[in-house]
């Protein structure tokens, strides 16, 4: 499997109005976009983003999502069920201490990828 790169770093929140008041008033950061469950800010310069969700089985996991050029053969390597994203597909697997490491593709959104970037 080839890395391209690191994706998104994923936080788990209770309430997402209240963590935009956070990570878009206290810390000033931009908002990519947003949606009910979610929202993605960027951090600097970075492709990479600080992606913001509400999480039923209760906040505090930092997830990391690497980028992948294709996340449903990933997961067919590591014998694991992908799910659909908005830009793509994406596979998590946990470490041995719990924490997440997701792989993602943009199937979907295919110009974002690094490959289309020269950046992979």
């Amino acid at each position: 499997m080839r890395i391209l790169g690191v994706d998104n770093v994923l936080v788990g929140v209770a309430d997402l109005d209240r963590a935009k008041e956070f990570y878009g008033g206290v810390l000033g950061l931009t908002e990519k976009f947003s949606t009910g469950e979610m929202a993605l800010y960027a951090i600097g310069e970075e492709t990479p983003g600080l992606l913001v969700r509400v999480q039923e089985a209760g906040p505090g996991s930092m997830r990391v999502w690497l980028e992948v050029p294709d996340a449903r053969a990933a997961a067919a390597e590591l014998g694991v069920e992908p799910f659909e994203v908005f830009t793509g597909w994406t596979v998590e697997l946990s470490d041995p201490w719990g924490n997440v490491i997701g792989l993602t593709d943009y199937a979907k959104q295919p110009h974002l990828s690094r490959l289309a970037t020269g950046e992979g």
